[in-house]
């Protein structure tokens, strides 16, 4: 460790503004819950406020850089936009935490200056016994404290060979204490906190040491994070008051659950945010529903944009209960905003999931499949007719038809689509109603029947989109030519 005065630079102060920050590891796919954490600290930020996206890259063995692009592209796509980060720099630059290392010797120096911290030079075997001993006697795991009063010349000379030394934080007697803005008063008993690790032996810094010093100097009004770390915030304002510095508000949110009340896992169907964007979900139908993950606006509204939820979201009235993952809601939350969407602009969003589908085509499907649908990924099963020639049989042409009355009904129905009228439903469903009025089984019956055999024909399905719709999109010549070829298949007898 360097010796001398650590100093280190004054935090940023713009009165009366809140700055509140999102702070991923770039160690995987960023998962919702981060995603849920991130949409808390921009929306309470405010539209007056800043939001900063600061990369904590520390946890080398796990670090993915191609994580950092993802995440920023994901966010994006959320809207979650950024005021300060990375890409784009700020007051308080740089953004990521590999670029700072020097603040964070520079801090831990303080702190081993001021008694604080001490050096560590515990083998990663000797930690491993002891916390095996520990379980073994049914003891929580923690350091026993074995490093802290090294005379310095013991230190010099396990330095001299070549020893890892980290640095730990010093847990002081007494307790801490604060009021959380989402839970209320805490008090913990410092004595039953760990000395935690601060500065590793490759000079990076844990987490712990590293988001105190970069949230005061980039001047965070507001720490909004999940309950889990609820735990470790007492060694955060140990750290805070060690090095002279005032702590932000604190804010720790509930955690989400699955429908069995455990923690939001895969086997719940969570996933990551790419994940969702590629099984169709609009980015406006996640947001809304992730603020409703441990906030409520007080009313009944339910349909809330991120602009909105912006201007509404307030630390009183995030939720202190545990979250459930309702995937049935975010279902009806997406279908809500689809139908919210114009036809071009729903069929600009289908781009991705219809690569096959001309242009032109687009804005005819998405008119066509807006009402039927919760997701963009279900549109390609609904329209797959349109590029792939359905070529049936004529025993599924003619279900449980006689074989001449489905040819009859399908060759009076040919000019019906020739003629290209506007009111071709209309005309298809007259043309049933006289077919089928002296039909023993019933005429709605037999209607459903005939009408089948016009959708068997051009689409192949069972179950498709209106009729009128799907002759559209394949137009008037690709929609004879496959009513005439199922013509030719209910040829002969029967």
């Amino acid at each position: 460790m360097s010796e001398g005065p650590a100093s280190l630079p004054t935090s940023i102060s713009l009165p009366g503004r809140r700055r509140l920050r999102f702070a991923p590891s770039p160690t995987g796919a960023l998962h919702i819950g981060n995603v849920r954490t991130a949409l808390f600290n921009y929306c309470l930020a405010g539209p007056e406020g800043r939001f900063l996206l600061r990369i904590e890259d520390t946890d080398r063995e796990r670090y993915r850089p191609e994580s950092v692009l993802e995440y920023q592209a994901e966010l994006r796509w959320l809207g979650l936009l950024w005021d300060e980060g990375p890409d784009m720099g700020g007051p308080c630059a740089p953004y990521v935490e590999s670029e700072r290392l020097p603040l964070y010797r520079k801090a831990a120096d303080r702190l081993l200056e001021g008694g604080a911290a001490y050096p560590c030079f515990c083998s990663r075997e000797r930690l491993e016994e002891l916390r095996a001993a520990q379980r073994a006697s049914g003891l929580p795991t923690r350091y026993d404290r074995r490093c802290l009063h090294l005379r310095p010349d013991e230190m010099s000379q396990l330095r001299a060979e070549g020893r890892p030394e980290v640095v730990r934080l010093r847990m002081p007697e007494g307790e801490s204490s604060w009021n959380d803005l989402v839970l209320g008063p805490q008090r913990f008993d410092n004595a039953e906190i760990d000395d935690q690790v601060l500065l590793k032996s490759d000079g990076y810094p844990t987490y712990h040491l590293a988001h105190v010093v970069d949230d005061h100097l980039m001047g965070v009004t507001h720490v909004v994070r999940a309950v889990e770390w609820l735990p470790s915030t007492p060694k955060h304002l140990v750290l805070y008051r060690a090095l002279g510095w005032s702590p932000p508000e604190l804010a720790h949110v509930p955690l989400v659950l699955g429908p069995d009340r455990q923690k939001l896992a895969k086997r719940h169907g969570a996933a990551g945010v790419s994940e969702y964007r590629e099984m169709g979900y609009l980015p406006e139908a996640v947001v809304n529903f992730l603020a409703f993950l441990g906030w409520s606006p007080g009313t009944e509204e339910e349909v809330f944009a991120l602009p909105d939820l912006r201007s509404r979201m307030t630390f009183e009235r995030l939720q202190s209960s545990p979250a459930v993952f309702d995937g049935q809601r975010l279902d009806y939350l997406n279908g809500v905003w689809i139908r919210r969407l114009s036809p071009g602009e729903l069929g600009r969003r289908l781009r991705p999931f219809l690569p096959q589908a001309s242009p032109e085509q687009l804005e005819p499907i998405a008119e066509m499949v807006r009402e039927r649908i919760r997701r963009l990924d279900e549109v390609p099963g609904l329209v797959a007719f349109a590029w792939a020639d359905p070529e049936p049989s004529a025993s599924l042409l003619q279900g449980s038809l006689s074989r001449s009355a489905a040819r009859d009904f399908l060759q009076s129905a040919v000019p019906v689509f020739q003629g290209g009228s506007a009111e071709l439903m209309e005309a298809l469903r007259a043309l049933a109603g006289s077919a089928a009025a002296s039909s023993s089984d019933g005429a709605k019956a037999e209607v459903r029947r005939l009408m089948r055999v016009v959708r068997i024909a051009l689409t192949g399905q069972e179950v498709s989109p209106p009729l009128d719709a799907c002759a559209r999109l394949l137009g008037p010549q690709e929609a004879d030519r496959r009513l005439r070829n199922a013509l030719g298949r209910l040829q002969g007898p029967g």
